[in-house]
């Protein structure tokens, strides 16, 4: 998990500064996750890896596609994945969205714009369900704000994970 939270430093880094996470970076956690995977286990640990960060980037891949994930954070979620054993999973993607939807609630607080992001999530939601196609979700958004880095909770969460918590 060392090596990992080293790694996930860096998409950190870049998440923060630049507004995007590598893909070189993406990869490299990916290589590492599979030699780690194929020391602890051998072939059979590779197929755990893969069969676990697959199904993890095909579930946020939709929120890609609609504007919500940044494609770096939906990479991320999958290599890491991967790491976790299949009853911890669940665990790690709850804690990291759930430091994400805190950190993007004081957000809203501090732009005070909360009361207008609901809305905009109440009318989207609705409409979703009127028509029953997604769009692209900030595409009417007024007052557009930047969104969060989700690889810092990633790490936040790995972090608990390693300390023991879940």
């Amino acid at each position: 998990m060392a090596v990992l939270c080293i790694f996930l430093m860096i998409a950190c880094y870049f998440d923060y500064r630049k507004g995007r996470i590598p893909n070189l970076l993406s990869v490299c956690i990916l290589l590492y996750g599979l030699g780690h995977a194929m020391v602890e286990s051998g072939y059979f640990g590779i197929l755990m890896y893969v069969g676990l960060g697959v199904p993890v980037t095909l579930i946020f891949y939709p929120l890609f596609k609609i504007g919500c994930l940044g494609a770096g954070d939906v990479k991320l979620f999958g290599v890491c994945a991967g790491f976790f054993p299949p009853g911890k999973i669940l665990l790690f993607l709850f804690f990291s969205l759930l430091i994400s939807a805190v950190i993007s609630l004081f957000q809203m607080l501090q732009n005070n714009n909360l009361k207008e992001r609901f809305s905009y999530l109440g009318e989207y939601l609705l409409e979703v369900l009127k028509s029953g196609h997604f769009k692209l979700y900030v595409e009417n958004l007024s007052k557009q704000t930047s969104g969060i880095c989700l690889s810092g909770s990633v790490l936040c969460s790995v972090l608990l994970y390693w300390g023991g918590v879940y």
